[in-house]
């Protein structure tokens, strides 16, 4: 009985806390407002948590870490491939990737408005930026992979790259930032894929 209870108390806490993070953002969000919503103590509250950052921590880790990790495995996999694959299949691994992402982000809604509107002040808003960096990073071997099997490519610098990949990916969190229909992201994912695939094939020199 006492840990249904604990739970409840717990699920109370966090409930709480995500409708406050969702008002007012980390930075302003107060933890007197979540204890009282909760209907707890402020003593029961540091029973489960050591302070804000680990409450909203415990709203979104786990939702990040598996967004991240998909994006880090399909990293991995394009890495695997032969140099004549990763030139046949440029956008394939990572066009698979980003139609899970894009369910688990609506299966987790709340948890990734969090991430991507209401972080500011946590490790967490640097989320984009963190997928941004990886990204960069593998085009660069790709780049190299492309030279080694004596593909011509062009040299694209790394602020070019930076801005490139930081486009691709805020487009995709657009889609959580603006709320679009659930019914229509697939759609737009589609076109994001097809419209940034023409546009590194031809900053990369592989098309006319």
């Amino acid at each position: 009985m006492r840990n249904l209870e604990e739970s409840a108390t717990q699920q109370k806490i966090l409930e709480a806390a995500k409708q406050e993070f969702l008002e007012k953002g980390f930075q302003g969000a107060s933890l007197r407002n979540i204890v009282k919503t909760a209907g707890v103590t402020t003593g029961a509250f540091y029973g489960y948590y050591s302070n804000k950052e680990a409450l909203f921590a415990a709203l979104v880790e786990e939702h990040a870490a598996a967004v991240m990790g998909c994006f880090m495995q399909a990293q991995d996999n394009f890495e695997q491939l032969s140099g004549e694959e990763q030139s046949e299949h440029l956008s394939d691994v990572a066009g698979s990737c980003m139609e899970w992402c894009v369910d688990y982000m609506y299966d987790h809604y709340d948890a990734f408005k969090l991430i991507l509107c209401c972080s500011e002040g946590t490790s967490y808003a640097h989320f984009i930026h963190n997928m941004v960096e990886v990204e960069v990073e593998s085009t660069y071997k790709f780049m190299d992979q492309m030279r080694r099997i004596g593909k011509e490519i062009n040299e694209i610098d790394l602020e070019m790259c930076h801005m490139l990949a930081s486009g691709m990916f805020g487009s995709m969190f657009e889609l959580i930032v603006h709320d679009m229909p659930r019914e229509k992201v697939h759609e737009y994912v589609r076109q994001l894929r097809e419209f940034y695939t023409a546009g590194w094939m031809k900053i990369f020199g592989f098309t006319d």
